[in-house]
């Protein structure tokens, strides 16, 4: 079954941030995933919860979604991420 990691993301360095972009992209492939979602108008339709920047990335498995995010090719990457944005991310099983 597919899962998808899906993160809201607030950007605090943009102009670093799009290192990580750089960075991450080739790791995703690397490991049988494909983006789905990557930025791009959002807004609220019910609840609370404001939008961000909002990304969903679709993997084979769940098993392999999280391969992924604890990958040492993904490991460079994740430290700009830390660095230039706060971020929620899930991994939920879908269709």
């Amino acid at each position: 079954m597919a899962a998808y990691i899906i993160v809201d993301i607030v950007v605090h360095d943009p102009e670093r941030y799009e290192e990580y972009k750089r960075l991450a992209g080739p790791t995703v492939g690397q490991y049988d995933g494909r983006y789905i979602v990557r930025g791009g108008h959002a807004e609220r339709l019910e609840g609370s919860r404001e939008p961000h920047r909002t990304v969903v990335v679709e993997f084979p498995t769940f098993e392999r979604a999280k391969e992924w995010w604890d990958s040492p090719e993904y490991a460079p990457a994740n430290v700009f991420f830390h660095e230039t944005a706060t971020t929620e991310m899930i991994v939920v099983e879908g269709a």
